[in-house]
């Protein structure tokens, strides 16, 4: 402990006679001020607050600690912590509930890979089916061109229908090759989906087959 003046110890002991005999409950505040020296008093100017004080009863001891206020940094690194714990705790929830939902769909990897051959055959069904479509819209713009063709060599005017014709063919050629590329889209991403699972559960297995080695007892 540091070396105190006679008098100061004499000057607070005094202090808090004064107070305790006067019979005021209230609380008492120590606090520093901009000279550095310490502050016994019934309240804590406002200037003097940010930097911290204590929290004294009537007989001086300390009942409570306000510690200082952060500055800007401190509390945008605590509110990055506390971001972080909390996306932590999130990562975490996401990864059991994935586990979990793992065990209680599949027994094993070829469950799994099944059922993403089932899916995915679904999708290449569709896909095949729409490409089927394309070909025969490409087929019929094909016809009326040739019919138009024809028309234009025999020195007469192409038939209004076969150009509406040939306009909405095309059209839903646009429309056909859109949800081609959607289907595909999708069967990439499913394929993707089903392989993450089926890298988790080899994990899971991992770590089961590694919890039975380590409590079989060795012989």
């Amino acid at each position: 402990m540091g070396y105190k003046p006679p008098f100061i110890g004499a000057l607070f002991a005094a202090f808090l006679v004064t107070v305790a005999t006067s019979g005021l409950a209230e609380n008492l505040y120590r606090y520093r001020a901009d000279n550095g020296v310490l502050v016994v008093d019934f309240h804590v100017p406002v200037e003097y607050a940010d930097n911290g004080y204590e929290v004294l009863d009537a007989s001086g001891v300390v009942v409570s600690v306000v510690p200082r206020a952060m500055t800007p940094e401190e509390r945008a690194n605590v509110a990055l912590s506390r971001e972080l714990q909390e996306d932590a705790k999130s990562e975490q929830q996401r990864l059991q509930n994935w586990d979990e939902s793992l065990l209680l769909r599949y027994s094993t990897i070829a469950d799994i890979e099944d059922a993403r051959d089932r899916s995915l055959s679904d999708l290449k069904i569709r896909v095949s089916i729409l490409k089927s479509n394309r070909r025969s819209l490409r087929q019929q713009v094909e016809n009326a061109q040739a019919r138009v063709a024809a028309t234009e060599r025999a020195g007469v005017d192409p038939q209004p229908i076969d150009l509406e014709s040939i306009k909405l063919l095309k059209r839903e050629i646009e429309s056909t090759d859109d949800k081609i590329t959607t289907r595909e889209a999708q069967i990439t991403e499913m394929t993707a989906l089903y392989q993450r699972d089926i890298d988790r559960f080899e994990q899971l297995q991992d770590v089961v087959r590694l919890r039975h080695q380590l409590e079989t007892p060795k012989q």
